[in-house]
């Protein structure tokens, strides 16, 4: 199995795809695993002419932990969990690339687009936000993450995943509740450690307000959210597609923090055009 070859942090990487294509690195958003990102819709990029690369973060699944079963602070920040991008990158020998993360993925690729610009060709923004304010994060204050977690059962976890797609409201998108099912039983058998998103979530409470470094970004960038995400605002995706000059912004009815199934189509189109500018800058 590909692992980093790096002496302080050990990562899972899988790549897909035509080895001389242009590298587009897909990351997950907080606590999920690379299985976030479906290999259906990986499909659509790789036919597109682009080298796939997903890892699991430092904290989930096969990559290593940074702490134990009662330990909710890992002693990182963003910007450690931004540079294991890099991590994955160098072991591939790869120069430079371009990002497209989801969430708490997409606040690690701002991060990088401001502090290692040199090596980010295009950027992926989706379902994420630049800054902690409150015009932005619906979730509340989470104060449980704080806490040892309760551990629970796979049958629990599964039964949670399935019951959390069919409470949502009916909407024009299908809420796949097989696929949500299966994926959350094949995390749990690939790496169970509830600890390791309260590790990550004590990062995102130290990390930095991004919006005004963003303005100097000038990384060809698609925005990319739902607006009816419940978690994080749509009013971050405005936000950020105005700081960044000439950003694509897509915000899309009834979808919520997760990208449907039926949007994949049009996200993977629109990374393949934003691969394509950044392509064009080089």
């Amino acid at each position: 199995m590909p692992y980093t070859d790096d002496a302080d942090v050990r990562l899972y990487y899988e790549a897909f795809g035509d080895v001389e294509a242009p590298v587009l690195v897909l990351v997950s958003g907080g606590g999920a695993q690379l299985l976030s990102w479906d290999e259906e819709f990986m499909g659509l990029l790789t036919r597109g002419g682009v080298r796939v690369v997903r890892f699991d973060n430092r904290d989930t699944g096969f990559s290593q932990r940074f702490g134990g079963e009662d330990d909710v602070d890992g002693g990182y920040d963003l910007i450690d969990l931004a540079e294991d991008v890099l991590r994955v990158l160098d072991d591939l020998g790869v120069d430079s690339a371009h990002v497209a993360g989801h969430s708490m993925g997409g606040m690690m690729a701002q991060m990088l687009a401001i502090e290692h610009p040199e090596r980010i060709l295009s950027l992926g923004l989706l379902s994420t936000i630049p800054g902690q304010s409150r015009r932005y994060v619906l979730h509340g204050e989470r104060p449980e993450l704080a806490e040892k977690p309760v551990r629970i059962t796979r049958e629990q976890a599964v039964g949670f995943a399935a019951s959390a797609v069919q409470s949502a409201a009916p909407g024009r998108y299908d809420p796949q509740v097989d696929w949500h099912i299966r994926a959350a039983g094949e995390a749990y058998d690939r790496g169970y450690a509830p600890e390791g998103f309260s590790r990550q979530w004590a990062a995102l409470r130290r990390a930095p307000e991004r919006l005004e470094s963003l303005r100097s970004v000038t990384t060809p960038t698609l925005v990319f959210h739902g607006r009816d995400d419940d978690v994080l605002h749509w009013a971050a995706a405005v936000d950020i597609a105005e700081a960044i000059p000439g950003a694509e912004l897509q915000v899309h009815p009834d979808m919520g923090h997760l990208i449907p199934h039926e949007l994949w189509p049009d996200l993977a189109a629109a990374l393949l055009r934003t691969v394509a500018r950044g392509e064009d800058r080089r």
